[in-house]
This record gives C-alpha cells, sequence and structure tokens, in this order.
C-alpha cells in the first residue's frame, strides 16, 4: 500500500523513468521517514527507486524510556508536555485551559521497554540491507540538540 503511494507519488511528479532499471530523475529529493519498516519492504522500494542515503538514529533505551515517563499530555488539544524540558507553568495543568495533565495509558515503561525490543528486532536485518548497499549512516546523540548538527554536516558533506 505504501509503495504504491509513493510510486504514484513520484509518477505525479515525473520523477520516475520509465525504463526497467529503477531510477529516479537527479532533480528529484526526498525523504521517507519511518518507511521502509522491513527488509523485505525495503527490497520492494529498491525496485521502485535507488535509494542513496539511510540515517539510522540512535538514542540509548535508558534516554528514550526516561522521555516516556516524563511525558504529560493534555489529550483535548494534543498539547505535550515533559516535566524534564518543557514543562507546564503549572505542574498537572495545561498551560492554555489549566486543565488536568494525564499519561496516555500506552506510555508506560514497561509497555515501551516491550516496543524497542521489538523495533530492536525487526530492524536489524533492514539496517543490515542497507548497510549492504553501502548507505547506511548511524548518528547518534541523546537529544535532538547532540543529533541535529550532526545530521547537517553529513548532509552538507553529502549532497552540498
Amino acid at each position: 500500500m505504501i509503495l504504491k503511494l509513493i510510486s504514484s507519488e513520484f509518477n505525479t511528479r515525473g520523477w520516475l523513468s520509465q525504463s526497467s532499471k529503477p531510477s529516479i530523475s537527479s532533480s528529484a529529493s526526498f525523504i521517507l521517514d519511518g518507511f521502509p519498516r522491513t527488509a523485505s519492504q525495503a527490497t520492494s522500494l529498491d525496485s521502485l527507486v535507488p535509494i542513496n542515503f539511510v540515517v539510522h538514529l540512535v538514542t540509548p533505551p535508558s534516554i528514550i524510556l526516561s522521555r516516556i515517563a516524563s511525558r504529560w499530555v493534555h489529550e483535548p488539544s494534543g498539547r505535550v508536555y515533559n516535566t524534564d524540558f518543557n514543562a507546564p507553568k503549572v505542574p498537572g495543568k495545561d498551560d492554555v485551559t489549566g486543565e488536568p495533565l494525564t499519561q496516555r495509558e500506552d506510555d508506560s515503561i514497561e509497555t515501551w521497554r516491550q516496543r524497542l525490543h521489538k523495533f530492536e528486532e525487526t530492524s536489524k536485518a533492514l539496517l543490515q540491507h542497507y548497510q549492504r548497499k553501502g548507505c547506511l549512516w548511524r548518528v547518534e546523540g541523546n537529544s535532538s540538540d547532540e543529533i541535529t548538527p550532526k545530521l547537517f554536516a553529513e548532509f552538507e558533506r553529502k549532497f552540498c
């Protein structure tokens, strides 16, 4: 389904070649976030378009779990707070409405431990796929403040 959407969008933009070998216009530039999720999806994507750069963001599980434990939500609006770095002005209350904040039921530490374990299991073959192709780049950091400059520097090095 996702591949059909991607293919359709590329065709709409006139980016896909009509030859039997996957290729995309040299003027095309795009980012796929969260897709593919499996090696088989990556192989299918390879048959549609050549992928030249894959970023593997690495943050220690302890940091991820800490952020989850500190996350509070104003459900009606979707506003998200974090008691460590984006705390509400009044603890437990939404800054705009003053209504109570809640923690999502699926944001438990145990749920997230299981999600991280599952992600590690399912992403292993995907990462190996792109490592074999020579287009995998790994960046580590504890926050976007650490990761973003590294990412921009690598983009600059690779594409400018």
